[in-house]
């Protein structure tokens, strides 16, 4: 299996990027969460992957985080999510929020993913819920943070900061951080200005 590619992205779509490694060109699918995270004008990118062989393709499907990589995996392996359909969920939501709805069993969130039904959104939660909850406890994450009051705390900050000009990925990373250290005991003027540091 390919772990990841380090090469010069030579060509950048909101569905796949090609990427030159050693002059061979890789053509890997893509999330929008990982099309806005890659620069095309770095000297080198790397990007984690996951190689799915079936019998009429190889498909090589690409991400900027490993942790996106991870959710990707656990996304494949619940019956009725295909590898397209999983690239929808992380097109639609970015990582910590599909963690956030399927840890707080918020089955409107899910069916709200182009191609989920009211099935496939129970079986996600069922199948993923349990395994979700453990690597975030691993991470050092208090499971309470994804109560509804957080994640309400936590999308007024994420949208302040991006009216503020702040890119969206950045204001996750920041926004989810300071939440993890205050275990969401926080207002959300202290969460939007520690952000802002």
């Amino acid at each position: 299996m390919i772990a990841y590619l380090r090469g010069k992205i030579v060509e950048k779509e909101p569905t796949h990027l090609v990427i030159d490694v050693n002059g061979v060109g890789y053509f890997v699918k893509i999330s929008l969460q990982t099309y806005s995270a890659v620069n095309p004008d770095s000297a080198e990118t790397k990007i984690y992957t996951v190689q799915i062989i079936r019998e009429d393709s190889h498909s090589l499907f690409g991400f900027y985080s490993k942790e996106e990589r991870e959710l990707f995996e656990h996304l494949i392996s619940v019956s009725g999510i295909g590898p397209s359909i999983a690239l929808v969920f992380l097109s639609s939501l970015s990582s910590a929020e599909i963690k956030q709805a399927i840890i707080s069993e918020d089955l409107k969130t899910i069916q709200n993913i182009k191609g989920i039904g009211a099935k496939t959104a129970q079986r996600a939660i069922i199948e993923l819920k349990d395994k979700l909850k453990k690597e975030i406890i691993a991470e050092g994450i208090n499971p309470t943070m994804f109560a509804s009051t957080n994640l309400t705390l936590r999308s007024e900050a994420l949208a302040a900061l991006v009216t503020l000009g702040i890119q969206k990925t950045a204001a996750e990373k920041s926004v989810d951080n300071i939440l993890k250290r205050t275990g969401g005991d926080i207002t959300l003027e202290e969460l939007i200005k520690l952000s802002l540091r």
